[in-house]
C-alpha cells in the first residue's frame, strides 16, 4: 500500500497516485481528496522507498509506522507537534524505534512521521506492511514470462513501476520536506531506497 501514497516536496500532507501520463500524474490528497497534477520536475517519493536511519541499519518506513501501530493500539498519536519540544519528539521516538539514529534523524523528520501516521490512520489505511505488494508484483512478474511470448511485456513492466516513470532520480540521500520551505543541502535523515537491478 505504502509504495503509491506518496509525499511531494513543497505540498503538506500525503498523495495517492490515481493515473499517470508521459509527463505528469495525477494524485488525490489523502486529506480533501483534492485531485492535483504532479509533473516531472517535482520531487515525488514513495512511502513505500523511505528508510530511517538506526545505529545499525537503516529501517523501512513500514516498520517504524508498525511499531507505531503497536505503541498506539491503533489510534492516533496524541503527541501535540506543535508544541512538544525536540527532546520530547526524540523521547517518543525512542519508544517506537529505540536505536534511531540521534544525528542523522531530526525533531522535522519525527513530526513528519507522525503526521504521515495519523494522516493514514484518517485515510482508513492501517496496513503498512509490503507482502502483498510483493505476492502481486510476483504474480505479475510470472505473467511477464507468460507475456513476453505474446511481446506484450513491456507493457505490462511499464505498468509496475507507476512512481519511477515521471519522477525525477534522487541520489545519494535527501532531505524530505513536506512544507514549501526552501530546501537545504541533503543530509540524509531519511533517504529514498535506491532500487537495485
Amino acid at each position: 500500500m505504502l509504495k503509491t501514497i506518496l509525499s511531494v516536496s513543497g505540498k503538506s500532507g500525503l498523495y495517492k497516485m490515481i493515473s499517470q501520463g508521459k509527463n505528469l500524474m495525477i494524485i488525490e490528497s489523502l486529506v480533501d481528496q483534492k485531485r492535483i497534477p504532479a509533473y516531472a520536475r517535482d520531487k515525488v517519493i514513495s512511502l513505500g522507498d523511505i528508510l530511517i536511519y538506526t545505529n545499525e541499519e537503516e529501517v523501512p518506513l513500514y516498520k517504524v509506522l508498525n511499531n507505531v501501530k503497536a505503541k498506539e493500539n491503533l489510534q492516533h498519536i496524541m503527541l501535540d507537534t506543535s508544541k512538544a519540544t525536540p527532546d520530547e519528539l526524540r523521547a517518543y521516538f525512542a519508544e517506537v524505534l529505540p536505536d534511531f539514529d540521534r544525528d542523522r534523524v531530526y525533531p522535522t523528520d519525527i513530526k513528519r512521521l507522525i503526521s504521515w501516521y495519523n494522516i493514514l490512520l484518517d485515510a482508513g489505511i492501517t496496513e503498512f506492511d509490503p507482502e502483498e505488494e510483493e505476492s502481486a508484483k510476483s504474480d505479475t512478474d510470472d505473467s511477464d514470462a507468460e507475456e513476453e511470448n505474446k511481446g506484450t511485456a513491456t507493457e505490462v513492466k511499464k505498468e509496475s513501476k507507476p512512481v519511477n516513470k515521471v519522477t525525477p532520480k534522487i541520489t545519494g540521500t535527501s532531505k524530505m520536506t513536506a512544507t514549501p520551505t526552501k530546501q537545504k543541502p541533503a543530509t540524509g535523515k531519511m533517504r529514498q531506497r535506491t532500487k537495485q537491478k
